[in-house]
């Protein structure tokens, strides 16, 4: 026994383990970029098993690949789908921009399960990873392809279903808080007043638009790439190829792809790439305004705002008893930056599409599968843990609001500015509530008072008091 096996390629031998499914190429891409330890994530890799189940069964429809070795391919590569060879899929993402090393991971572990089950040994090449697994395809369309699927797929069952349970969440919370009528703030300072359903509404609605957007990028991230071949000709990929493949991908995802209408726009270039990573950057700057908001209004319990009570999850320090923090909202923060940073990294890499392929595919990938993932694992948490438990401190809001000086406001339009001015002042100055200072200056009746200073209805469109 060996611990190591021959392998063969277009460059020599190269010694494998023994133990390996995968074969000479990927072994040279594994020696020459032991860079990060970053591998690609599930959803990639299951993707990449996706296309060449496609791929199989569309050339076998063409009649260009027997049966039974298509048929070998279609269970190696969904035994790659399945997960049940990861641990085969051993190279780094800082590898040849192309991403032809990880193709070709997927195209030798496949050819040697394939060969194995065909009554070869490993290296055999019975199934051929170039001739066979590769057949009708190129590393510059699948990688492109395998892209596009693995977001759509994270999008469509990961990222969208967090997001509508998010938005629902905020949503009950703001018909649960509609009652409670508290300082609206402007520049960190007190505004006129606003209910806090009416906060909570807004970030529903900031979620149910970043729903659309991202419905929208992942629409566009549904054209794929395959067909192209090597600089998006189609050289070596017969007619009918791609659509049958793209249908047989569709099938096993169970969601809708269709083929790019220009397949030199497709893998030179990454715009939808980006526009995706765009709203996915966006849905950080929503969140990241959520959180932090959340952890203000419940700051406190004593020198805060102390608006809003957390649901006390943790300790929140190692030398201040009692102390509880906004822990969830610090996390959602953190992960909201990593996107944003992720977002640059696509950026950049969509901007090195040169010429007839882009070379930086890899880095853009693992970026968008990352930020997919954490932003609904954030969501997720935030929801469980943090915002279905938030209360409401209704004597706190009521507390504030009575100290507001800018319902002072509500008064401009009989007592005028200036004066409604020097009301505001003078509450704020000598920290009186604006009813008792217009009361002791003598300037309106306690009745017209009330009706001004009616704090829901300063809340709703239309003029106080009308």
């Amino acid at each position: 026994m060996t611990d190591f096996r021959t392998e063969k390629d277009s460059l020599g031998d190269v010694r494998v383990p023994a133990d390996a499914w995968y074969a000479a190429q990927t072994q040279r891409a594994v020696d020459n970029f032991p860079i990060s330890g970053i591998r690609f994530p599930r959803r990639f890799i299951e993707a990449l098993g996706t296309v060449k189940l496609a791929a199989a069964k569309a050339n076998e429809g063409l009649g260009i690949l027997d049966s039974e070795t298509a048929a070998a391919i279609a269970d190696a590569a969904q035994q790659v789908r399945s997960g049940a060879y990861d641990d085969q899929f051993v190279l780094d993402i800082f590898q040849t921009g192309s991403g032809t090393s990880s193709n070709m991971n997927a195209n030798e572990v496949i050819s040697n399960l394939a060969t194995v089950a065909k009554g070869g040994k490993k290296g055999d090449k019975i199934v051929h990873p170039n001739d066979h697994v590769n057949m009708s395809q190129s590393s510059n369309d699948v990688i492109p392809t395998a892209m596009h699927v693995s977001a759509v797929v994270a999008i469509e069952l990961e990222l969208l279903p967090s997001m509508e349970q998010f938005s629902a969440a905020l949503q009950e919370k703001a018909s649960e808080f509609d009652d409670v009528v508290k300082s609206g703030r402007t520049h960190l300072m007190d505004a006129t007043p606003v209910r806090l359903g009416q906060e909570f509404g807004g970030y529903a609605a900031q979620i149910s638009q970043a729903i659309q957007r991202v419905k929208s990028s992942r629409d566009e991230l549904s054209e794929l790439a395959l067909g192209g071949t090597a600089t998006g000709t189609g050289i070596n990929c017969p007619a009918g190829f791609a659509s049958s493949a793209i249908d047989f991908i569709g099938e096993a995802t169970g969601l809708s792809f269709r083929e790019s209408p220009n397949h030199f726009a497709a893998q030179s270039a990454k715009d939808a790439f980006v526009q995706a990573s765009g709203t996915l950057n966006t849905l950080a700057v929503s969140l990241m305004k959520i959180a932090n908001d959340i952890r203000h209004l419940s700051s406190g319990p004593t020198s805060g705002l102390s608006e809003i009570v957390l649901p006390a999850i943790q300790p929140g320090s190692s030398i201040m008893p009692g102390k509880v923090n906004p822990v969830l909202s610090e996390a959602v923060m953190m992960v909201c930056a990593r996107v944003m940073g992720n977002h640059v990294t696509i950026t950049t890499g969509g901007q090195h599409g040169n010429f007839e392929l882009n070379v930086m595919m890899p880095v853009m990938a693992h970026a968008m599968l990352e930020s997919i993932s954490i932003l609904a694992g954030a969501m997720n948490a935030f929801r469980e843990k943090c915002l279905v438990g938030i209360r409401a401190d209704r004597e706190r809001c009521r507390e504030l609001l009575e100290l507001n000086p800018s319902i002072a406001t509500a008064l401009n339009r009989e007592i005028g500015y200036d004066m409604a001015s020097k009301v505001a002042k003078a509450s704020a100055a000598e920290k009186k509530s604006v009813r008792q200072v217009v009361l002791e200056m003598g300037l309106l009746d306690e009745k017209v008072l009330d009706k001004l200073l009616d704090v829901r209805h300063m809340t709703e469109p239309g003029v106080p008091g009308d």
